[in-house]
C-alpha cells in the first residue's frame, strides 16, 4: 500500500512529519541559548570566569565601566544573575509570553552586547595570518551569531502571542 493510500501514514495526520521537526528544531535551539546561558551564568560566580572576563570587559569602551561601578568580581556576579534570569524566563516562554519577551529582551541584548565586543577586541589570530582565522576570544563570541537569532525568534513568538490574545475576544479567552 502506497504512502498515498494508507490513512495512518504521518504525512496525511494532523501534525506532519515538517511540523514536527520543525518543533523539535526549535526546542533544540531555544536549549542552545538556554544551556549555555545558565552554565556561563553560574560560572560567573567563580574566580576563574572573574579572571576571564577581565581583557574581554577591561578592553570594551562601552563595558569597561561596569568595574568602576560594580568592581571586577560584582560585574561577573551581576552577568550571572542576569544570564541564569535569562535562562528562567526562556525555559517559561513555552508558557507564557511575558517571559518570552523578558528572556527574548534579556538574551538579545546579552548576545548583542557579546556580539559588539568583537568590535573591541582583537578576534583574529595574527600567527594563522588573521581574517578569516579566528584567535580565543573570536571563537568565543562568534557562536552569540546563532544565539543571538535564537533569542529574537523566542522575543518575536512572545510578541506575536501577545499580540493574537490582545485580538481574541474577551469571551474566548
Amino acid at each position: 500500500m502506497s504512502s498515498t493510500n494508507n490513512p495512518n501514514f504521518p504525512e496525511t495526520c494532523p501534525v506532519s512529519r515538517p511540523q514536527r521537526l520543525l518543533s523539535l528544531a526549535r526546542q533544540i535551539a531555544v536549549l542552545g541559548v538556554v544551556m549555555p546561558m545558565l552554565m556561563i551564568g553560574l560560572l560567573k560566580f567563580t574566580s576563574i570566569e572573574v579572571q576571564a572576563l577581565k581583557p574581554l570587559i577591561s578592553q570594551t569602551p562601552w563595558l569597561s565601566w561596569l568595574y568602576a561601578v560594580f568592581g571586577e568580581a560584582g560585574t561577573s556576579y551581576l552577568l550571572g544573575v542576569v544570564e541564569i534570569l535569562a535562562a528562567a524566563l526562556v525555559v517559561a516562554s513555552r508558557w507564557s509570553s511575558k517571559a518570552a519577551i523578558a528572556g527574548g529582551v534579556l538574551c538579545t541584548l546579552t548576545f548583542a552586547t557579546t556580539l559588539s565586543i568583537m568590535l573591541a577586541v582583537p578576534i583574529w589570530e595574527a600567527a594563522s595570518g588573521g581574517f578569516p582565522w579566528l584567535n580565543r576570544a573570536g571563537s568565543f563570541l562568534i557562536k552569540d551569531l546563532a544565539l543571538l537569532g535564537v533569542s529574537l525568534m523566542v522575543l518575536a513568538e512572545g510578541l506575536l502571542r501577545r499580540q493574537r490574545r490582545a485580538r481574541l475576544p474577551a469571551s474566548s479567552m
